[in-house]
């Protein structure tokens, strides 16, 4: 019994690694971003080409890790990629082209900023806008397939992160040191009591519904 328990926990090992291409033999840019559905602040992505015999057995969907072993692969990836590209998008530009266009705005800077020009994208998720003459393909829940994509993932999320501490220093109220900008009951409190800050997604439903009647 405990050779089978051995067995399926080592054949789940090797299945749960991230594949390191789509296209072999070509540069592979992997894509995500961070932040589609806060209250507050930028969304932020990351594109990332990753050299081929790059190997993880850590590496996965950021929202899968800790916070400690994110930044430690954050490192990781910095040091090992090929190249990689950050971008930040603002409230006030989201509130002005939505949400999804934005998405596909901080992904394009974030491929503008690429020191190596891809000859394929992997994005994650179901849609982009297509940049340049660049083949892209979407991948749903990209980040738990695919070693670029999962890296992206991994440098969108932290440093969005790091940025909303900062916010959070200038606004305690709202708790972004810990919901980071995403709707929870405090953040929607803080907002009943204290108002928007410049940072809020006025586009965005701030309050909830109940909120609304009770505050409207």
């Amino acid at each position: 019994m405990l050779a089978l328990n051995y067995n399926f926990f080592a054949i789940f090992v090797v299945m749960a690694k991230l594949l390191p291409f789509f296209r072999e033999g070509i540069i592979e840019a992997g894509c995500d971003e961070a932040g589609r559905g806060c209250l507050a602040g930028p969304v932020v992505a990351a594109a990332v080409i990753l050299p081929p015999d790059f190997v993880s057995s850590v590496l996965n969907d950021s929202k899968q890790l800790s916070e400690k072993i994110r930044l430690q692969l954050r490192e990781e990836i910095e040091r090992e990629a090929l190249a990689y590209s950050l971008a930040f998008v603002d409230a006030p530009t989201i509130d002005q082209i939505n949400i999804l266009q934005s998405s596909f705005l901080a992904m394009h800077k974030a491929l503008d900023g690429l020191s190596i020009l891809p000859q394929h994208l992997l994005i994650d998720g179901n849609r982009f806008k297509p940049y340049k003459d660049i083949p892209a393909s979407c991948i749903i829940k990209g980040d738990g397939k695919y070693l670029n994509i999962a890296a992206a993932s991994i440098l969108a999320k932290t440093y969005r992160d790091d940025y909303m501490f900062t916010l959070h220093e200038e606004f305690p109220m709202y708790d972004w040191s810990s919901n980071k900008g995403y709707p929870t009951k405090k953040h929607r409190l803080a907002i009943v009591e204290h108002g928007t800050t410049p940072y809020h997604r006025m586009s965005f439903t701030l309050l909830s519904a109940q909120q609304m009647e009770l505050f409207g």
